[in-house]
């Protein structure tokens, strides 16, 4: 059974606000009120934000995208350039770090974006601004 209220949402759109920690609704107003903390509202458009639900998604996704990326490339400088391992550690170390937390506020932003587009955990209610 389809419901016709989840298609005047669309995901794209949405998700790619979420990427850029924007709005999911208008693409204008703040995702994110600190580094991860999702605002409450909207201060553009007054989209209610406080219903999401992303809980340790963002986080399992930072470590599948970091790990699928650090791993095979920590194997090729390995073989190809056999760095002393201190430095390679050191640099992977910083590497790993500075995607994930460039990752973890976006990809909040995303599953954020999801569950709006699709109207979970309370973003289809009549007084959530859309």
């Amino acid at each position: 059974m389809t419901n016709t209220a989840t298609s005047d949402r669309p995901l794209r759109p949405a998700m790619w606000n979420g990427w850029r920690k924007r709005c999911p609704n208008c693409g204008k107003g703040a995702l994110l009120n600190g580094y991860l903390k999702v605002s409450d509202q909207c201060t553009q458009c007054g989209q209610d934000l406080h219903h999401h639900r992303a809980d340790d998604g963002p986080a399992y996704l930072t470590i599948l995208i970091v790990g699928h990326l650090m791993a095979p490339l920590l194997h090729i400088v390995f073989v190809a350039f056999r760095p002393h391992p201190l430095v390679l550690a050191g640099v992977f170390c910083v590497g790993c770090l500075a995607l994930s937390l460039y990752l973890l506020p976006r990809l909040k932003g995303v599953i954020v974006a999801i569950q709006w587009s699709r109207r979970m955990h309370g973003f289809g209610g009549l007084h959530d601004g859309a």
